[in-house]
Parts: C-alpha cells; sequence; structure tokens
C-alpha cells in the first residue's frame, strides 16, 4: 500500500494562491484575514487534508497548546468518566480539547502520565491525586502551566482545587441513622488513606460521638488494598458476634459489595445501607446514597483550568461543591426492636 505524504502549510498556500504567512495567520489569528481570503484557505486545506499542527504552534509562540490534560485512575470507574464527560463538554464550548490519561491508581503510574501530557505542551493539567505528593508538579506551575486538582487537594503543591463537602455529607448521613434508633453503625472503605475517606470518616465519627458511641473501632473497615474483594470485606465486618444494624459505605465499590453480601446472608432487608456515590442501578435496586453532580465537577475544573490558562496569577483557590441524599429505603431501615430497647 502506498501511503501519502502529509499536505504542508506550503502545499495549501500553492493552492489557495496566498503566501505561508497568510495560511498560518487563518489557523492562529483569523480576524486579522479578509473572510474571502479565510475562505479560500480553509477550501484548500479541505482539499488537501491539511491539519495544522496545533502542539507546533503553541511552542512557536512559547506557551502551551489548546489542550488540556486530564489524568484519572482507571476508566472502569463511572465517576472518573462522568467527571471526564463535563470537562470535555466545557472545554469544547471555549475551543480545547481534552485528552485522558489513566494511572492504574498507582503513585508511579501518577508521575510517568503527568510527565507524558506535560512533554506535550498541555495548556492546563487537572488530575485526581494519587501519589502523597504532588510537589513534583511545582517548577511546570512556575512555568505557567496551570494544575487544577479534582476530588482531592493536590499535596506540596499551590494549585487550585475542587472538591466534594464530604466531612459533612457523612455526618449527616450517619447522624440519620442514629436519629432512627442505630448505634451500632458501620463505616466500610477501601482505601482508607486518600484524602477523602479521612475527610469521611471524620464525619462518621463525629455523629457517632454525638450519639454516644465513643469507640467505632468494632464497625470500622478500613483497607488500603485495592485488590480486595469489597464482598470480602463486608463479610467479615457482618462475621462478628453482634454484627452493625447499618452500613454507611465510603464508595460506590463498598456499597455495590454490601448489597451482594446482605443478600447472600438473608438479610431480609433488617441491614440499614447509605452508599457515597450513587451508581447505574441504585434508584432500581432502592438504594440510598450519598450524591452529587459529578458533571459540575468536572465542568468547574475546566472552567477554572480556562481561567487559569488565560490569567495565571492569583491566589489559588479550593472550591467545595454540595451533596446531598438520596432517601430510596436502604437508609431509612430502623433497627430491630431489640436493639433499640
Amino acid at each position: 500500500m502506498t501511503v501519502q505524504q502529509r499536505a504542508t502549510l506550503d502545499d495549501v498556500a500553492r493552492l489557495a494562491g496566498v503566501s505561508s504567512k497568510t495560511v498560518s495567520r487563518v489557523f492562529t489569528q483569523r480576524e486579522l484575514v479578509a473572510p474571502q481570503t479565510v475562505d479560500r484557505v480553509l477550501s484548500a486545506a479541505k482539499r488537501l487534508r491539511f491539519r495544522p499542527n496545533t502542539l507546533a504552534q503553541g511552542l512557536r509562540r512559547g506557551g502551551g497548546t489548546k489542550t488540556v490534560g486530564f489524568i484519572i485512575g482507571e476508566l472502569s470507574n463511572p465517576f472518573y468518566y462522568k467527571v471526564a464527560a463535563g470537562i470535555e463538554k466545557e472545554l469544547g464550548a471555549h475551543g480545547f480539547s481534552l485528552v485522558v490519561a489513566t494511572t492504574d491508581d498507582t503513585e508511579e503510574g501518577e508521575g510517568r502520565v503527568a510527565d507524558a501530557l506535560l512533554a506535550q505542551r498541555v495548556g492546563a493539567l487537572i488530575l485526581i491525586p494519587v501519589s502523597e505528593d504532588q510537589s513534583y508538579l511545582e517548577g511546570e506551575r512556575q512555568l505557567g502551566t496551570p494544575i487544577i486538582a479534582i476530588d482531592r487537594p493536590a499535596r506540596n503543591l499551590a494549585a487550585d482545587s475542587i472538591v466534594l463537602d464530604n466531612r459533612a455529607a457523612v455526618l449527616e448521613a450517619t447522624r440519620r441513622l442514629t436519629r432512627i434508633g442505630h448505634r451500632r453503625v458501620a463505616y466500610i472503605c477501601n482505601p482508607a488513606s486518600v484524602y477523602t475517606q479521612v475527610e469521611r470518616l471524620t464525619g462518621y465519627r463525629q455523629a457517632m460521638a454525638e450519639a454516644g458511641v465513643a469507640d467505632t473501632a468494632p464497625w470500622e473497615m478500613l483497607r488500603d488494598d485495592l485488590a480486595l474483594d469489597p464482598a470480602s470485606l463486608v463479610r467479615e465486618l457482618m462475621s462478628v458476634p453482634e454484627p452493625p444494624t447499618a452500613i454507611v459505605a465510603g464508595n460506590n465499590r463498598m456499597t455495590i459489595g454490601a448489597l451482594r453480601v446482605l443478600r447472600e446472608i438473608v438479610d431480609d432487608g433488617r441491614t440499614a445501607l447509605i452508599g457515597f456515590d450513587d451508581f447505574d442501578t441504585g434508584d432500581v435496586l432502592g438504594v440510598s446514597v450519598i450524591s452529587y453532580d459529578p458533571l459540575e465537577l468536572g465542568r468547574r475544573a475546566a472552567e477554572l483550568a480556562i481561567a487559569r490558562i488565560a490569567d495565571p496569577s492569583g491566589f489559588t483557590q479550593q472550591i467545595t461543591l454540595p451533596t446531598w441524599i438520596i432517601e430510596r429505603g436502604t437508609g431509612e431501615r430502623r433497627p430491630p426492636q431489640e436493639d433499640t430497647a
């Protein structure tokens, strides 16, 4: 098979009957070129299937491209692709494009994909931090590349962030359970050491203390190994002599694991359950959840990135978005009478 060479800027200029500088200007500063000339250049470019090298254009200007990088954990998590959809929609409305790279939720992966994206001179970098330390990005930030952290603030880096009100969300969810009589309320999460879970766990413990339960250790299942099956952790939690009468699950993986185990042990709807993060079949299964708008999370991050590209000066911001509880049945189950006597 014969492969044709790509058309160059000079090829477009010859076909359109204009100078190479005019063609370049059509793709970089179109407002400075007469409309008739723009039409002629674009028509020639289309016939030749010419695509401008936006990376090279950015490098010549000494800045970044009209591309924004987004670093996520892994593609199978609905949270990540919904946030990405919010970012892409906002970027597209302002002439930017999005490139997504995954880390497999590892520190090594975060550093590797960040270097790869920055080597492409992205206009801004949005990431969901995994590593305990993002100081390796400080030099790039000082050179003018905006860094935006989503879901968790960056550590050891002066970066803007968009987060959820995690502590208040779990505080309210746990209070709802204690108000209807639950005292053996469990909190289960994996991973447990990330910023979001530390905040959520703090809210859980505060609500339990308010209800007169000072020692929550027997009902806390905290792990930091994503290879563990969520259902196995719930089985371990429910196998103690006095299992919890209610569960707050720290993320949607734990919620689904809890649903499977409660069905296995023929729970008959006795154990209350509230999960953090909604999921596709949550409404069908009648699962009460702490919800939020992941599209808005992404949109606000993109909005902030675009503003920083235009003007990188000013103090960094941490924007906190609200959450709310959707009552569907599992979170409103009262404890057995013998547990409230």
